[in-house]
């Protein structure tokens, strides 16, 4: 390696550095609480399972936050994370991680099929009229998450998005608008939330254009 490269090399970890401690210093007191599952960037940490926040609704993280407080969500490490903060507090953690965005990233060509994405384009109707609908009718296409209710799951660690299908299933999350997620997650089975999480997980969180619109082509 020459001594440029070594050069080159140290002036981008410097520039590194520097936007960390940038974002660090411009957060609010209670992220430090945060950060050490979700990151400063509020990338998460998809080995461990812990969800992205950055670019999710400020008024979404404050729901999640009153919901861990209050018991409407059940997590124990969250429920010791929030159980001190007031709604000022949870405001400005909210408005930290909405105003910062995923790193963009083209979706995955060719985009995923089978089960998952069966179920998260069509639904699973079953010839009934209470089948499970399309999970993009209310996270939007390729699950990039609608308004303040309906969260972002593309880019979602798999292991996350399985663990609150099944908390919905049990009862142990029970904050959704209408229990609309209640009723969907109790249909599925075992192996369809594994599909369907696997699904998100592939998409990117933040594409720079959106492929095509069409059904997927995987088995029905």
């Amino acid at each position: 390696m020459t001594l440029r490269h070594r050069i080159d090399i140290g002036v981008g970890i410097v520039l590194v550095v520097l936007a960390f401690a940038r974002i660090a210093s411009a957060a609010p007191p209670q992220v430090a609480g945060c950060a050490g599952c979700h990151g400063v960037t509020g990338m998460g940490n998809p080995v461990s399972g812990f969800p992205a926040l950055a670019g999710l609704p400020t008024s979404y993280i404050e729901q999640q936050l009153f919901a861990f407080k209050h018991g409407s969500r059940v997590n124990a490490i969250m429920k010791g994370i929030a159980q001190p903060l007031n709604a000022p507090q949870r405001a400005a953690i909210g408005r930290y991680y909405a105003a910062m965005m995923p790193p963009s990233r083209p979706e995955p060509s060719p985009l995923p099929g089978g089960e998952g994405a069966v179920l998260a384009i069509d639904g699973a109707w079953m010839h009934t009229t209470k089948g499970v609908p399309a999970c993009d009718s209310c996270h939007g296409p390729f699950g990039l998450g609608v308004g303040t209710a309906f969260p972002r799951l593309a880019g979602q660690p798999a292991s996350y998005l399985a663990a609150q299908l099944d908390a919905w299933r049990q009862g142990t999350r029970n904050n959704d608008p209408l229990h609309l997620m209640r009723n969907v997650a109790r249909q599925l089975t075992p192996a369809q939330i594994t599909a369907v999480a696997a699904y998100y997980a592939s998409l990117s969180a933040n594409p720079p254009v959106l492929p095509e619109p069409g059904t997927t082509s995987g088995e029905k």
